[in-house]
């Protein structure tokens, strides 16, 4: 069964054209390790009245948007193994050792899901 990796993050809206070309290059990267689709969202309809939106969930600031990402692997130990060689692969540390960090890593959530419906 499939398994997804998801992401949600705060990224300032004056740093997506630069988070979106590290996210290129990410992409690229899981794809050519294994990873089945790489998707990476910019918020657009945010302010919403029901459930936690992500403005409050990400606790975000003045200027800032949330990015919703995903990669779908095969299985969980699909994933594991890609994980393993991006981990591995010099141009991802490349790509996270910006002078100045395009968001904050210790506010973006995480997670590892099983696929119930694939319709």
């Amino acid at each position: 069964m499939r398994y997804v990796d998801g992401y949600v993050l705060p990224v300032p809206r004056k740093n997506l054209r630069a988070y979106r070309g590290i996210a290129r290059k990410a992409g690229a990267l899981w794809k050519e390790h294994g990873a089945l689709e790489y998707r990476e969202c910019a918020g657009d309809d945010l302010d919403l009245k029901w459930g936690v939106p992500f403005p409050r969930l990400l606790k975000l600031k003045r200027g800032e948007t949330a990015v919703f990402a995903w990669i779908v692997f095969k299985s969980r130990g699909h994933r594991d193994s890609v994980n393993a060689k991006v981990m591995k692969d010099p141009r991802l540390a490349k790509m996270m050792e910006p002078k100045k960090p395009v968001f904050d890593y210790k506010r973006m959530v995480y997670g590892g899901f099983k696929v119930m419906v694939d319709a």
